[in-house]
């Protein structure tokens, strides 16, 4: 893709509001609580100190639209307290140039290391010290800045006051997370109905998963049809597949077949009943005609083998979501325990410590990210404009780990103060308000910076910068002095942002064969434990086969996102061009679903062996780790440990044989795709 282009696609994402994503009621409280906050401080301790008061408030709120399922009051008091000890500590140094470099270099390279905790902490540390840089110039003594420190603490509090006395849609996140998994299981079976080796996104049910970490108060105290509904989702995907694929299911064509139409469409209406009961906090109608579809008296009569078993278990599962979303439960006790503070610290110095080397764009956007910014800080303070931390503040604040965040993010920040800084002026330098009503202006566009704050980065912008003008207006700042400084500087770091990132990228394209390698491999693993449990099923602890399909899964999304990031990259393929890289998406696709299928039917404890199977789990393990060895150094992948298991195989079972077939299948599909790339 050409810089050009790459420029296009990737600004295109921060001009378009999506109404769905919302939150008014939200907004509203967020501004109930800076207007709380500005009103107070202004009457007790003047504009200035309301000003600082202003951005600890305006930041909180900003924490909790993050994506996190930690309590939201939580993240509101810990981007509080950690924009007050940045502002005490930045201003400690502001004095002294050479202090204030040390410091800001240090400080921005923790924050740029932060996205390897998460995304909420990495962009909670970047605004930290996009706001320090204008906070520190605020106070004129050590005690004044400990004052401003402790107002922006307290706004951080008051915010997160607001949230306990005031809930909107509590456990919200939690709901939403686990109503998507179902609505995804309900699009994936009425997908099944016209292609029954329709694929399947894990995404919604990882993200379900990661919702249901939870301490163990917050388990006691979450809504009873939260319980239990994630294991029931997880279980019922493979069954929905192995009743639609004729490999291990009905013919193509036939009785069978319209039955088993009907009764995925039944089970699509069902879980979209549920889905939507969960997410509004509602008791589930669900249609009396689906629940007699899944179990008419001569489905059983009309199939048999694996289909007629998985119509069993679909129809049980079934039952169990519907009464999960009743708030009946199913005595399952399915929330995942979350760390005390103690190891989670002690996960996150590891998580930073793993990115510590050169080839992590972790480090590289850390590193690249804290040059940028005591550059910009140079750069504004030498220029004869004045507030030069714009510059800076720009830059930290567009920054991302890759490349079409950051250029789309630049992009937009710039259009957008054009905007903000243009109306906001217009009505400062028209209607002249005083301090009170420059703060009432303040207030109301941190409300539409809210409400769009995740959908339309250009929109949330145009709030931001109107925001700015206006408490600086209220502070004693000319506004009518500072367009012109603020819409330079601003271009001045985003240009600064841009051409960082091309002298000194991170580019995700040629690492995509090291993302796929780790996906074969995870694959692999998973199939070859669904395999194994085959050989010894008295043996083999089902969690293996769990913890296998974790691993493929997280594979699997972190190759997605690498080539969702590479897309928009200005770079050449070296190596995996674009269709090679699909059609080896979909060869992999298919590998995980065909050991999904074998899933399915896995046997119970006491059940007849197959000893061809252990042959068979043995040679995936190692074909799969020589085959990602070989997709890393671009050479032909070989599978002649796997063909001379499957020539021995005489097991005569429908599902293990349709299984293994569909395997050696996307095996070779794997191989095809990939052999342009080798011959390139």
């Amino acid at each position: 893709m050409t810089w050009l282009r790459a420029l296009k696609e990737t600004a295109r994402a921060g001009l378009t509001i999506e109404r769905r994503r919302l939150e008014p009621l939200v907004a509203l409280r967020g501004a109930a609580g800076l207007a709380l906050v500005v009103g107070v401080t202004l009457a007790m301790f003047g504009p200035v100190v309301a000003v600082s008061s202003a951005f600890g408030a305006y930041q909180a709120a900003i924490a909790i639209y993050q994506r996190s399922w930690r309590p939201r009051p939580v993240l509101a008091l810990a981007s509080g307290t950690s924009l007050a000890v940045s502002t005490f500590l930045g201003y400690l140094t502001a004095s002294h140039l050479p202090l204030l470099l040390v410091l800001l270099t240090v400080w921005t390279f923790a924050a740029g290391m932060a996205w390897a905790i998460g995304t909420t902490v990495g962009v909670i540390a970047a605004s930290n010290v996009a706001i320090m840089l204008v906070t520190i110039t605020l106070p004129t003594s050590i005690a004044e800045a400990a004052g401003h420190a402790a107002v922006i603490a307290i706004g951080g509090g008051v915010q997160a006051l607001l949230i306990v006395l005031f809930p909107v849609r509590r456990w919200g996140a939690q709901r939403d997370a686990l109503a998507d998994a179902l609505a995804a299981e309900a699009d994936y079976a009425r997908r099944l109905r016209e292609n029954p080796t329709a694929s399947f996104d894990p995404e919604p049910l990882m993200l379900a998963r990661s919702a249901a970490v939870v301490s163990p108060r917050q388990a006691r105290r979450r809504p009873a049809e939260l319980h239990g509904a994630r294991g029931i989702a997880e279980r019922i995907r493979p069954v929905l597949a192995s009743l639609a694929d004729p490999a291990v299911g009905v013919p193509v064509e036939g009785p069978e077949r319209e039955r088993v139409r009907e009764l995925l469409a039944a089970a699509g209406t069902v879980l979209d009943a549920a889905a939507h009961a969960i997410r509004e906090g509602k008791s589930v109608r669900t249609p009396r005609d689906a629940m007699d579809t899944l179990k008419k008296a001569d489905t059983l009569a009309l199939l048999s083998g694996p289909p007629r078993r998985a119509v069993i278990r679909l129809a049980a599962l079934m039952d169990d979501v519907v009464e999960t979303a009743r708030g009946e439960g199913t005595g399952e006790e399915t929330h995942r325990d979350r760390p005390p503070p103690h190891r989670l610290f002690l996960r996150a110095v590891k998580s930073v410590r793993a990115e510590l080397r050169w080839a992590s764009p972790v480090l590289r956007h850390a590193v690249r990210v804290s040059a940028v910014v005591c550059a910009g800080y140079l750069l504004g303070t030498a220029l004869p404009l004045g507030h030069g931390y714009w510059a800076p503040m720009t830059s930290v604040m567009v920054m991302r780990p890759d490349f079409s965040q950051t250029y789309a993010r630049s992009v937009a920040r710039f259009g957008g103060t054009l905007i903000g800084v243009g109306v906001a002026t217009a009505v400062v330098q028209g209607a002249h308000p005083g301090v009170r009503l420059s703060g009432a202006l303040a207030v109301l566009c941190a409300f539409c910076v809210y409400l769009v704050l995740r959908t339309g980065y250009v929109a949330a912008n145009v709030g931001i910068s109107a925001y700015v003008v206006f408490l600086l207006n209220m502070g004693g700042e000319d506004a009518g002095q500072t367009v012109r400084e603020r819409v330079v500087l601003t271009l001045l770091g985003g240009l600064i942002a841009m051409i960082s990132y091309a002298l000194y990228p991170a580019w995700e394209t040629p690492r995509l064969r090291n993302r796929l390698a780790d996906w074969l491999k995870a694959d692999g693993r998973y199939a070859a434990a669904v395999v194994a449990h085959y050989a010894q099923p008295a043996d083999v602890d089902n969690q293996e086969v769990r913890q296998a399909l974790l691993d493929a899964r997280d594979a699997r999304i972190a190759w997605q996102d690498a080539l969702a990031r590479a897309i928009h990259e200005p770079v050449r393929s070296r190596g995996l061009t674009r269709a090679a890289a699909e059609a080896a998406e979909h060869a992999l696709a298919q590998m995980g679903r065909s050991a999904m299928l074998m899933e399915a039917h896995l046997p119970e404890h006491g059940a007849v062996p197959v000893p061809a199977a252990a042959a068979l789990a043995e040679a995936l393990r190692q074909d799969t780790e020589r085959a990602a060895k070989a997709v890393r150094e671009r050479r032909s992948l070989k599978w002649d440990g796997v063909r001379a298991a499957l020539a021995e195989w005489e097991d005569d079972d429908t599902v293990l044989s349709g299984g293994t077939a569909l395997l050696a299948e996307a095996l070779e599909e794997l191989t095809d795709a990939l052999d342009d790339g080798v011959r390139r």
